[in-house]
């Protein structure tokens, strides 16, 4: 840990300025991606709508089939080796499809393995880069390190978007993945340049035991703690709807509304802006009325604009979209803020790697069931249905914080000790190693 110094965090913490710069060019590639490789499925290999969600879902896919031993396997290792290995497949996998293409290789198949594979690769890094930061950072510093790394990847997400619709247009959908494969670049750069180092004390506490063991005792500490049951609950039912829509919105947008690549782009990344504002009001609003009553008006009142998104027509009708797109991403980024930060202080860290990923299990897991049932709505229904229907669910998912302790209360628990009453099967606390004062992720599939 480095001595606190006076300024912010970027100026004063050179491993978390370099952390923030690897994340952020991170986010801005996977922003690329995200309206590139729908747009190569339709519009180069001529995918149907279910083909376009079914490419979402293997994106999202390996959290099902590896999320839970992944975060045991790195409760067990180093982080940053994990993390600089994830960066370096995905590098070589998004390069790879435009070489593919111009040897007239690519198909709907191989776009499918590339997304399952950086899926995988994803699951690792997200898993060991979210038990990993609370190590660089003293618990202090965590709110305000969480705010700009979500601040900065919404910033990067609408430069991305934006910028995804315009090399798509004019340089062909297929060259914008080489900016996602040079952002990996980026990020190995970075990574490298840490000097950190996890404490001896740390890898010890890491020594393997019984695989299932060590993955129930993830699920054990979820399932029994009604804090993170409800957060891991309202992420899995938030994420089926919003990656319902998200999955077939740049089909919605090109099909039915009518607009050309560029403007597609440029209009998700109008959405996104949200996210920039939510970042910069998580924490001024939670100090102000609290952290649990923030949570609830971020992640209950901005989700009601998502049902304009379905009413979308040409000319200035796409504004309806801006509007609802712009709310929920202000939501979910401010709500993920203000998670994140509870769960680095009241997780022990010796199981937060664990904790993450069956958070993740549970949560992320409703993606590519979200994305496949996106595309199938899309399908049978139509799209304008389709969208609906699934930005429907987006305020109705927040119901499950509505009936828990969340509405009960000021302020989400600092430590285990502030917690509800212990009940039957309630795990007993744990102490932080290294932490004076003891302190969830996801939401948005951004």
């Amino acid at each position: 840990m480095s001595r606190r110094a006076p300024g912010g965090l970027l100026r004063r913490h050179r491993d978390f300025r370099l952390l923030w710069c690897g994340e952020t060019a991170g986010k801005f590639g996977a922003s690329v991606t995200g309206v590139a490789m729908p747009l190569v499925a339709v519009s180069t290999v001529h995918a149907g709508t279910f083909e376009v969600g079914l490419l979402s879902a293997a994106s999202w896919a390996p959290w099902l089939v590896i999320g839970l031993p992944a975060g045991v396997w790195v409760d067990r290792m180093p982080r940053r080796p994990i993390m600089l290995a994830a960066a370096a497949v995905s590098l070589v996998l998004f390069a790879g499809l435009p070489v593919a293409a111009r040897f007239g290789r690519l198909s709907i198949g191989l776009l499918l393995a590339v997304a399952l594979l950086a899926g995988t690769a994803a699951v690792f890094f997200q898993t060991a880069y979210s038990a990993y930061l609370p190590d660089i950072l003293e618990p202090d510093d965590q709110p305000e390190g969480n705010a700009k790394l979500h601040g900065s990847a919404s910033a990067a997400q609408i430069a991305g978007l934006g910028s995804g619709g315009l090399i798509a247009q004019v340089a062909g959908a297929v060259n914008g993945l080489f900016a996602n494969a040079a952002t990996f670049l980026v990020s190995l750069v970075c990574l490298t340049r840490i000097r950190h180092r996890e404490p001896p004390a740390a890898k010890a506490a890491r020594r393997p035991r019984a695989l299932a063991g060590e993955v129930g005792e993830g699920l054990r500490l979820i399932m029994g703690d009604p804090w993170f049951r409800t957060l891991t609950l309202f992420g899995a039912a938030s994420n089926l709807a919003l990656m319902g829509y998200q999955s077939i919105q740049v089909v919605f947008l090109v099909r039915s509304v009518g607009l050309a690549p560029g403007t597609v782009g440029s209009l998700i990344a109008a959405t996104s802006a949200g996210g920039v504002a939510g970042a910069f009001a998580a924490r001024r609003v939670a100090t102000r009325i609290g952290t649990a009553r923030a949570t609830l008006l971020f992640e209950l009142g901005l989700a009601v604009p998502a049902v304009l998104m379905p009413m979308t027509v040409g000319g200035a009708g796409v504004l309806l979209f801006v509007a609802g797109g712009f709310c929920v991403s202000a939501g979910v980024v401010a709500g993920n803020i203000i998670k994140a930060s509870f769960q680095q202080r009241y997780c022990p860290p010796e199981v937060l790697g664990r904790l993450t990923a069956s958070t993740a299990f549970l949560s992320y897991g409703a993606i590519p069931l979200g994305a496949l049932l996106g595309g199938a709505l899309g399908s049978t229904l139509g799209l304008r249905t389709a969208m609906a229907v699934t930005t429907a669910g987006v305020p109705l998912a927040a119901l499950v914080l509505v009936f828990s302790p969340i509405r009960r209360v000021r302020d989400l628990p600092a430590s285990r000790r502030q917690s509800l009453p212990a009940r039957h099967g309630d795990m007993p606390p744990v102490r932080r190693r290294g932490s004076a004062a003891p302190e969830a992720y996801e939401g948005q599939a951004l």
